[in-house]
């Protein structure tokens, strides 16, 4: 059986100087552990939904696999303390497996735990340069907006991320939920290998700042495009410039702020003749 992605909680809110009970939905998270040919390569706090989707992306983000045709089975399996998450791959990814190996617990919000090299957190990114895809400022600008009403689990616990892929003339295609900002764009990355969905011809789009484990994750995927509702790290910049992937960030209120190959943009002139 599922496990649900929310529990309703009894409480005492206080209010404008009153006292009152109340039940709250508050959002799930528990420990999945992600197993590759049987060896446990993370233990990351996540909601418990789109288990499949989250091990393939995070397989494909982290690199073990370049594809999902490398990945030939999976398995979740539910035990008290948690979900196992069970892949099998192709035969001659083990040096790969071997290079990105993390044994780690990983709190909500953190995609780099127990990395246990510096060259191994700063990896080099496949370049997203030659990508030719274009977006429209007011595309960009309502994208987060657009996201925010595809969020039914924030709607009931007001305590969880999103990632979507916005394609320029479909609008947001997918999206998925999850506790941990790393943990709803891997699942989208899953989710969008299993449909088939290339990454390059559009651009993921999150309600979180923009740190430096979401552009890696959106380089590897091959997205040149990332907008995001909130700021940029400093460091998340710099690689993305390096990756040639444009940059969209505060893509809120009608606005944005775009760094990093704005060329991709197109910006329209309101005609008010």
């Amino acid at each position: 059986m599922a496990r649900p992605a929310h529990h309703s909680q009894p409480g005492i809110a206080w209010r404008r100087g009153q006292r009152a009970e109340t039940h709250r939905a508050l959002p799930e998270e528990l420990p999945v552990a992600v197993v590759i040919d049987g060896s446990t390569l993370a233990v990351m706090m996540a909601s418990p939904g789109d288990i499949q989707d989250f091990a393939i992306g995070f397989a494909l983000g982290e690199g073990i696999v370049t594809s999902a045709d490398e990945i030939t089975g999976f398995e979740a399996v539910e035990h008290e303390a948690g979900i196992e998450a069970r892949l099998w791959l192709r035969a001659g990814r083990a040096a790969e497996l071997a290079a990105r190996r993390r044994f780690m617990a990983g709190p909500v919000g953190c995609g780099l735990c127990g990395i246990d090299s510096l060259e191994a957190a700063m990896r080099p990114l496949p370049s997203v340069a030659d990508n030719a895809l274009r977006l429209g400022a007011a595309q960009i600008s309502r994208a987060t907006d657009d996201l925010r009403t595809r969020q039914p689990l924030h709607d009931r616990t007001h305590g969880t991320h999103a990632a979507g892929f916005l394609r320029p003339d479909d609008g947001l295609v997918l999206v998925r939920e999850d506790v941990g900002r790393h943990n709803a764009l891997d699942k989208l990355i899953g989710a969008m290998a299993r449909d088939g969905i290339d990454a390059g011809t559009g651009a993921f789009v999150m309600t979180s700042r923009l740190s430096v484990e979401l552009v890696q994750k959106a380089a590897m995927a091959g997205a040149p495009v990332l907008i995001a509702v909130s700021a940029p790290t400093a460091h998340a910049l710099r690689l993305a410039e390096t990756a040639g992937m444009t940059l969209a960030a505060f893509a809120r209120d009608g606005g944005f702020d775009a760094w990093t190959r704005p060329d991709r943009i197109t910006f329209e002139v309101p005609d008010v003749a």
